[in-house]
């Protein structure tokens, strides 16, 4: 029996440790005047993930969205959020690895970036802001795709 059990592969670990807001900011610079125009904005989302270890097995994932709101050239409102989490991650190997930073822990991150950016949109004075769900593991794929087309020398000629 204990053969059996040295064959099957170590399980990873993974545990949230600590989600917290690493940065924030939001600008309205054509408020009062922006608030008496016709409220057709143009909304803008910029999605960006990084991560570092801090120790062994133990890494911070930061979320970074930029949401800009515009009525015509004017911006209505500027939000920058960093969404950041401390994650225990253990016994997964490189690919591995990079798809839990790069995808798992980005979807347990934006609920509570999309919170913040509701609360200050709403503070703000401006009607409601809901960011759309995001599928970050097809943002995961199409990065790692991307990737690959970089590292693989062009072999056609």
């Amino acid at each position: 029996m204990s053969d059996n059990q040295e064959q099957q592969p170590a399980q990873g670990q993974f545990a949230v440790q600590k989600i917290y807001i690493k940065d924030v900011s939001f600008e309205t610079p054509n408020s009062p005047h922006i608030f008496l125009e016709k409220w057709e904005p143009e909304v803008n989302l910029q999605i960006g993930n990084n991560a570092s270890t801090l120790n062994e097995g133990v890494h911070e994932v930061v979320l970074s969205l930029t949401v800009t709101a515009k009525l015509g050239d004017k911006v209505a409102y500027l939000i920058e959020v960093q969404q950041a989490g401390i994650f225990n991650i253990d016994g997964f190997d490189g690919n591995g690895l990079a798809a839990i930073i790069g995808s798992y822990c980005p979807n347990i991150l934006f609920p509570y970036a999309r919170e913040v950016v509701s609360d200050l949109v709403t503070k703000g004075g401006f009607p409601q802001m809901l960011l759309a769900p995001v599928n970050f593991d097809a943002l995961y794929a199409q990065h790692v795709q991307q990737q690959q087309q970089i590292q693989t020398p062009q072999t056609a000629h």
